[in-house]
């Protein structure tokens, strides 16, 4: 059994489109809430966490509706594409509100945004599991990480190119605004045209074996048993989740308030942050596909456990450097392969405890810890940077990662168990289970 690379490329169109928005949200929104609405650090973390107070409601909800979806488009692709829509126009109301220093038009279509990318961002995920088998499911989450990692890259180098100095003397992101829709635009318009979602998952359906069925069954069994889950693989599927919730606490303080800390700590400007965080998607990039078959080898918690160790690492160093200086770089390319390591796996440990049936609502499990992470972080170091000071935030994304350490290690169930290539070839596409 082998992944069909192009379809999975396809369909991580979806996910490109969602990654390029929210690298353009991370690293624009933060600043246009201090530098035009003049809002302190802690209420900056406060907006910046509402967008994952409505994801923790929103994900779970549209992740289960579409399970239920039928349609002759799918299950899935009527959420991305309405999401989609609505996400290209609203966005670009935002700069124009900045620009004219509107806040009550800059928060009304915000909130709003974020209500549109909820809505389809599990649907989105979820469609990935959908059409690939579950021993090419931690490769498959390779090529959508490798995806969603290029979204982040063409913001961060239009970034650069785009933004310029308006007539008030702030910066205008009209453009780049502009630039990043269009992109969410073609992606999705590529997914409609390429890929068949109804007519990909019925194949996949066809090529489970009887000891998949049987698999299936026996989880079937254990539900109607135990309640959803037997007790072991259940605290397993909640260290795992509480995993995702604090290497993300970790992450999200970092990428959040990068921008302000270059800002505020290195005396750089934006460009010189984007040019830093493409350094550290880039290192992703290169890492993904590598990643994956080293997961197929070593098995996926392996794998993490040298991420969380790596990040923790990174993100100590960094913290040390008391102005910006070239090494910084090195740091953060370093960052991006840990990030890899933790980001092709994770979500591929939690829909293996899955049932096929339910792969929207374990999506929305995922999500769930992962949103809520990102909802205290932006508060929680906020206050931190307004009142203790920035050079906070390296020391607080190094404790968050390192617990995460703890609670993956006592992890038992969700890894996968591959197979040995039956030949020379099939080594550089060995698959998992």
């Amino acid at each position: 059994m082998k992944l069909n690379y192009k379809r999975t490329l396809l369909v991580g169109f979806a996910f490109l489109s969602i990654c390029a928005f929210w690298q353009l949200y991370d690293n624009v929104i933060p600043l246009i809430l201090k530098n035009t609405f003049h809002m302190k650090d802690s209420l900056v973390g406060v907006v910046m966490a509402m967008d994952n107070v409505l994801a923790l409601f929103l994900l779970p909800f549209f992740g289960k509706l579409s399970d239920k979806c039928h349609t002759k488009l799918g299950r899935r692709m009527p959420f991305i594409l309405g999401g989609t829509a609505a996400a290209v126009i609203l966005m670009n109301i935002l700069p124009y509100a900045d620009n004219h220093e509107k806040l009550l038009l800059f928060v009304i279509p915000l909130g709003l945004l974020l209500i549109a990318m909820g809505t389809y961002r599990s649907p989105a995920v979820a469609l990935m599991p959908d059409v690939t088998p579950k021993p090419l499911r931690s490769k498959g989450n390779a090529i959508i990480n490798l995806m969603g990692a290029l979204g982040g890259v063409f913001t961060l180098a239009v970034t650069g190119l785009l933004v310029h100095e308006g007539a008030n003397g702030r910066n205008d992101y009209t453009l780049l605004f502009l630039a990043v829709s269009l992109l969410m635009a073609a992606s999705v318009i590529v997914l409609l045209l390429t890929v068949r979602e109804n007519k990909l998952a019925a194949e996949v359906a066809a090529l489970e074996t009887e000891e998949d069925k049987a698999a299936e069954q026996a989880k079937a069994e254990a539900g109607k048993a135990f309640g959803e889950l037997a007790p072991d693989v259940r605290r397993s599927l909640w260290l795992i989740l509480f995993s995702v919730a604090f290497w993300f606490m970790g992450y999200n303080a970092v990428t959040s308030a990068f921008t302000r800390y270059m800002q505020v700590q290195w005396g750089y400007d934006i460009k010189a942050a984007s040019l830093c965080l493409m350094v550290a998607t880039v290192g992703a990039v290169l890492s993904y596909l590598p990643v994956g078959m080293l997961s197929s080898k070593f098995g996926r918690k392996k794998m993490i456990q040298a991420g969380v160790i790596l990040l923790a690492v990174c993100f100590a160093a960094a913290g040390l450097f008391k102005a910006f200086h070239p090494a910084v770089y090195v740091v953060f390319a370093l960052v991006g392969v840990a990030w890899a390591m933790i980001n092709v796996n994770s979500y591929p440990m939690v829909v293996e405890i899955s049932k096929s049936g339910d792969v929207g609502k374990y999506t929305g499990y995922y999500y769930t810890f992962s949103m809520a992470a990102q909802i205290i972080t932006p508060i929680l170091s906020g206050l931190l940077l307004e009142h203790v000071g920035y050079q906070t935030l390296m020391p607080y994304a190094t404790m968050m990662v390192a617990i995460s350490f703890v609670t993956i290690t006592l992890t038992r169930h969700g890894d996968n168990k591959p197979e040995p290539p039956k030949s020379k070839l099939e080594a550089f596409d060995v698959g998992d289970d």
